[in-house]
Order: structure tokens, then sequence, then C-alpha cells
């Protein structure tokens, strides 16, 4: 399954911090950007292992070919 994530640096962290828009309460944070990425990819999956095992997600009726981003970019 792909995700597409939303990724912000956090000053007062001093790190990135990412949210998975389409996975509602999905996020994690990392100090270097590597370490976000990674750190999400956990999150991802400990996302889909709880809210399948409730009910309110099945992997099998996510559809992969949805084209959604939100963003944006500082200048």
């Amino acid at each position: 399954m792909k995700f597409k994530v939303i990724i912000s640096y956090d000053k007062e962290y001093e790190g990135y911090v990412v949210d998975v828009l389409e996975l509602i309460g999905c996020m994690s944070q990392g100090k270097t950007l590597d370490e976000a990425l990674i750190n999400i990819k956990d999150a991802i999956r400990g996302w889909i292992k709880v809210e399948t095992g409730r009910g309110r997600f099945n992997p099998e009726m996510y559809d992969q070919e949805a084209e959604i981003f939100l963003g944006e970019v500082l200048v």
C-alpha cells in the first residue's frame, strides 16, 4: 500500500513531524528525515493492525488508485 505523507520541520522539537492524512491520527516524528520516515512506516503498520483488528479498516478494500495530496511549500 502507498500513502502520501506530509513532512514538516518543527523548530521547537528540532526534528521532522510526519502526518498521514488518509489514516486519521497516524503520525510520527524523528530528529532526521531518514529517522522520521522509518518511524512513520512503523506507525502506519501499527495503525493498520489496530484499526483492522477493530474492524474499522480493511486493507483489501483500500483504493490504491486514489490521488489526494494536500501540502504547502514555504519559500
